[in-house]
């Protein structure tokens, strides 16, 4: 079974060792964060962010993505608009690294070896894992970082557009909503006994990024008989 196995292996991935594309650039724009601190605007670019990413175009549909990115999340009560939040006043900042795995589906093929300008709405999805400060808030309100760092494992979902510029480099722009399977990235919940623990427990944490990539292409020419 298992030469049966290595042999379909072979058929699908071996002629493409040398005939794929690749994509490397970066991400540059902003991040904001939808949670039990701060605004509840799903759409509010605040702080920077950016990173980087690299694409294996398996075929014009669809490519593998992964990224690295940085920022900083922050909410405060002030910029809410539940009075309820406003009359709280609390206010949280937590710095995240974002490593990203999955895969970009474009609406219409993307050939960045055809000649001409081509245009594409798409969509990426797969895994993601925020490194963050564990931090929690004291019976004052007040947030309190604590030694260790955790893990917030998610999901992206992002919508974007495409383009290619000139030969070789690609620009796009996208919103890239990351659902996560942590309430901690606020603060709003410890393990910590003299924690106080609040908001919606049944609602986990969500954070956006917002902006425009830029990628460099280069590899052979593919071949996409065999995808």
């Amino acid at each position: 079974m298992r030469y049966i196995i290595l042999f379909i292996f072979s058929v699908c991935f071996v002629p493409n060792i040398q005939a794929q594309i690749y994509e490397v650039g970066f991400f540059l724009g902003n991040s904001n964060f939808i949670g039990d601190v701060g605004s509840t605007k799903y759409i509010s670019p605040e702080k920077p962010a950016g990173g980087l990413l690299l694409k294996w175009n398996r075929s014009p549909r669809y490519s593998y993505r992964a990224s690295v990115l940085f920022t900083e999340l922050q909410g405060d009560d002030s910029r809410s608009d539940d009075p309820r939040r406003i009359a709280r006043g609390y206010q949280f900042k937590n710095s995240i690294v974002e490593a990203s795995l999955g895969m970009e589906f474009t609406f219409w093929d993307f050939d960045t070896h055809r000649s001409g300008q081509q245009m594409t709405p798409y969509l990426y999805t797969g895994i993601t894992a925020a490194r963050h400060k564990d931090t929690f808030f004291n019976t004052s309100g007040i947030q309190v970082p604590e030694s260790n760092y955790s893990w917030a494992f998610g999901i992206p979902m992002v919508l974007g557009a495409k383009t290619n510029l000139v030969d070789g480099i690609v620009l796009g722009a996208e919103i890239g909503v990351r659902y996560t399977f942590s309430d901690k990235l606020d603060g709003s919940v410890s393990d910590r006994p003299s924690a106080q623990n609040f908001g919606n427990l049944n609602s986990n944490d969500w954070y956006v990024f917002s902006g425009i990539t830029v990628t460099y292409t280069f590899g052979e020419k593919p071949c996409y008989c065999f995808n």
